[in-house]
């Protein structure tokens, strides 16, 4: 039998394949050439060839890639179809301008069947598009965090990051050493993480977040002004509460207010109607401000507020999508 194969009957296969090691009792097993991928299978190894852990590794990062490129592919021809499908429908309401209007209908657009569009038009269907392909599955299960840091951060924007990690439910903090942030995304997608937030300073000060949404985006930059921890918060509460947060969003109007909130608001997972726990976000000129508080309400007509921290101003720099 020669090295990097097994005899067929061991895994059941119907034809040929080579099997590679990763780990102590778990193997990859993989058609050769362009077959498809099988999976992960549990087999006695002491009937296999040892094989090195640092081809597995390369082996399994092969297949991860190869598996990213084939969505990347399909989220674009995804985003192809609704562009040209908004440019249809772009075309149709001119018509039914026209048409209703009593004008001529355009040149270019005279070929477009009316009934057709009348009958399109009485359709009800909820029409989507990638924007809502982002965040699909964000009812399904609570969201997971990532926060880390830039590399070499300073004393107060480690503490930033250790206060963000407790304000934002199910969030893990790490050390970023001296990790690529291609690795740390890498990782971040095996251990299936929704979102990943980067935080970075200047001279000792927080004056940056990223906040990233796996695996395609979007990702939003934002820069941080008057960034308070909460030992420095006046008469503040000490201890963090563990109740998911309610989120208030004042004057988000605009298209690309509505993109804030949404990338915002799925940070957090919902909260039982009890919580005594909320976190603001208020919008003036493009700058806004995030308080987190906790209230009481000792009678009917009367709520306490006690703020928690940390608060910080931010304002959107940038919003791109992350292939």
């Amino acid at each position: 039998m020669k090295s990097g194969y097994h005899k067929r009957k061991v895994c059941g296969l119907k034809r040929k394949s080579r099997i590679f090691i990763f780990s102590p009792f778990i193997i990859l097993i993989r058609f050769c050439h362009d077959a498809k991928i099988l999976g992960i299978h549990q087999i006695d190894l002491f009937k296999l060839p040892r094989l090195s852990r640092s081809r597995c590794i390369i082996l399994l990062e092969a297949i991860m890639l190869r598996r990213l490129a084939r969505e990347r592919k399909e989220y674009l021809y995804r985003k192809a179809l609704e562009a040209k499908d908004l440019e249809i429908q772009s075309n149709k309401q001119r018509v039914i301008s026209a048409v209703n209007s009593g004008n001529r209908i355009p040149h270019d657009l005279r070929d477009v069947n009316v009934d057709e569009i009348a009958y399109d038009e009485g359709n009800t269907e909820v029409r989507t598009n990638h924007v809502d392909d982002e965040y699909s599955r964000a009812g399904e299960f609570d969201p997971r965090i990532l926060i880390t840091t830039s590399r070499s951060p300073s004393s107060r924007l480690q503490q930033f990051c250790k206060e963000l990690s407790q304000t934002i439910p199910n969030a893990t903090r790490i050390n970023r050493g001296n990790y690529l942030m291609k690795d740390v995304v890498a990782a971040a997608r095996r251990n299936d993480i929704t979102d990943m937030i980067v935080l970075h300073e200047h001279r000792g000060i927080p004056d940056g977040m990223v906040i990233c949404h796996l695996p395609y985006g979007p990702t939003m930059y934002l820069t941080l002004n008057n960034v308070v921890l909460r030992h420095d918060v006046k008469d503040g509460v000490r201890t963090v509460p563990q109740q998911y947060p309610h989120l208030i969003f004042e004057n988000f109007t605009t298209p690309l207010g509505r993109r804030v909130v949404n990338i915002l608001k799925h940070l957090f997972p919902v909260p039982k109607e009890d919580s005594k726990r909320v976190i603001t976000f208020v919008n003036e000129e493009d700058f806004v401000a995030v308080r987190h508080h906790i209230f009481e309400t000792p009678s009917k007509n009367r709520t306490e507020l006690a703020e928690i921290g940390p608060r910080w101003d931010h304002r959107t720099a940038r919003k791109r999508y992350f292939l």
